[in-house]
């Protein structure tokens, strides 16, 4: 079965080495060699890996995820990934599946689904084994690419099978909290997606703990259990990310890149980006616009 999604992963992606394909938040990923550790933004996913290994870092604690254990991220969450395994004759092979919390609070309200015990210090990251049921859904799902004329009506119904098959285990049950409606992990995550959507804007701790009904301390708690990291660093994080996106992408010099994402100093800007990314922004910028850099793991999602 394995070697099956391995083969129809290498059949659609050809060459390249992400494909954003027809089936709704289904991307494939594929790599010839190792790649160099970079900082980008992972969505709620699960990601399951047909061939190869790779290796994602939230704040300091690693997650390895080969051909025996998926990835799952309950939460957006900066962090530093890196394809460990990856070679010509075996490619890595990956598919990396969105997940919409309609579908999982859904599934939670309609499925009698055994509801595992979370433990009170796990992150919004966690790698659970893939099963047989698991890797037999994520055939059908890459297999619906095709017969293109089945993905309107099989696509969501695959991806339901995939979340309860996540929830059934001791791993979904952070992702079950999190979808939970008053449950603390579904408050914090309710001020984590407020700072994403608002991260150019001064954060006042306060305000934020009062958005999620909860006190300032134990915001901070639960916001570093979930994300490894405190409001203020999940913040600079983001805007870091945005503006090394605006300098790629848009062609934005530094100062603007940096004024644009909320820095009010232009060397406070250039002082945390050369601390985050390893150099200053210019010659971070040049470094990925060279030849046979990767630019775009930089600024993706996944």
């Amino acid at each position: 079965m394995r070697a099956e999604l391995a083969r129809r992963i290498a059949l659609h992606i050809g060459s390249a080495e992400k494909l954003a394909t027809e089936v709704p938040g289904l991307l494939l990923s594929r790599r010839t060699a190792p790649t160099a550790p970079a900082s980008v933004n992972y969505e709620p996913s699960i990601a399951v890996v047909a061939q190869g290994k790779k290796r994602a870092v939230l704040g300091r604690t690693p997650f390895l995820f080969d051909e025996s254990r998926y990835l799952l991220t309950s939460l957006d969450l900066p962090i530093v990934s890196q394809v460990t395994e990856a070679s010509e004759e075996a490619p890595f092979l990956c598919l990396a599946l969105k997940l919409e919390m309609p579908v999982v609070r859904e599934l939670m309200s309609r499925e009698e689904i055994p509801a595992p015990e979370a433990a009170s210090e796990s992150p919004a990251m966690a790698t659970g084994e893939i099963t047989l049921e698991l890797l037999d859904a994520c055939c059908r799902l890459v297999g619906l690419l095709d017969a293109p004329r089945d993905i309107p009506f099989l696509s969501g119904l695959i991806q339901r099978e995939i979340v309860y098959r996540i929830l059934q285990g001791a791993e979904g049950a952070r992702l079950r909290a999190i979808a939970t409606l008053g449950d603390q992990s579904h408050r914090t995550a309710k001020a984590i997606a407020w700072l994403r959507l608002n991260y150019t804007k001064p954060l006042r701790v306060e305000e934020l703990a009062q958005m999620a009904g909860m006190g300032v301390s134990t915001l901070h708690h639960h916001f570093r259990v979930l994300t490894a990291m405190s409001p203020l660093q999940y913040q600079k994080q983001l805007r870091l990310h945005a503006a090394r996106g605006r300098m790629l992408v848009d062609g934005l010099d530094a100062a603007s890149a940096g004024f644009e994402v909320g820095y009010e100093s232009a060397s406070q800007f250039n002082r945390e980006y050369s601390r985050f990314f390893g150099q200053p922004p210019g010659r971070d910028i040049r470094t990925l616009r060279a030849p046979g850099a990767r630019p775009m793991e930089a600024a993706d999602s996944r």
